[in-house]
């Protein structure tokens, strides 16, 4: 069952809006397993442009749903995120029932050729999609926010990893869509 978690910026959500953004997050639902709780954070924003923004979040136990849309309409643009936030299910739904067959075929093989699968055997690359092409390792030098911008427009890169020189704790600064930067804390 979901619950809804729905703000407004620049914005009053009213009760249609509520409603309409209910009804079509709720058709997401016939995915999920019996019992999946799930609370939906909803964002709707507006910009001095008439132009909205949509974003919906659904953090769940194995599985974490995001997706964005821009739009004129707000309505279309729930409609949009929907059709998204769909996609990524059937996504997840196809290969989690891939993996599922590839395993039991696998183990049905096995069986019937008499063998079993020892420990120390590796495992299977199952999801090439997922393969790790390149490793790079550094140092994180101590700097602060601005210097750890710097560092990264000088790279041309849209993310840079460094140590707070305040806190040391580790610290990722990124490039957004709209231009800005955002920043990602550790504990």
């Amino acid at each position: 069952m979901l619950d809804f978690n729905i703000r407004g910026e620049n914005l009053e959500v009213t009760p249609a809006i509520r409603e309409y953004v209910e009804k079509k997050v709720l058709k997401l639902e016939r995915y999920f397993t019996e019992g999946a709780n799930a609370t939906a954070n909803v964002n709707l924003k507006v910009y001095n442009d008439r132009q909205t923004k949509v974003e919906i979040t659904i953090p769940m136990k194995n599985l974490t749903l995001r997706a964005e849309e821009r739009h004129e309409d707000m309505y279309a643009a729930i409609d949009l995120i929907v059709d998204k936030l769909e996609r990524q299910i059937r996504k997840y739904k196809t290969k989690v029932n891939r993996k599922f067959r590839e395993k039991e075929g696998v183990a049905a093989f096995l069986q019937s050729v008499g063998k079993e699968k020892s420990n120390n055997e590796e495992p299977i690359n199952e999801d090439a999609e997922f393969q790790v092409v390149r490793t790079k390792q550094f140092d994180l030098k101590p700097m602060d926010q601005e210097e750890a911008i710097l560092q990264m427009n000088m790279l041309g890169h849209n993310f840079f990893i460094f140590t707070d020189s305040e806190s040391e704790d580790t610290h990722i600064v990124y490039k957004r869509k709209d231009g800005k930067y955002g920043l990602i804390e550790t504990n």
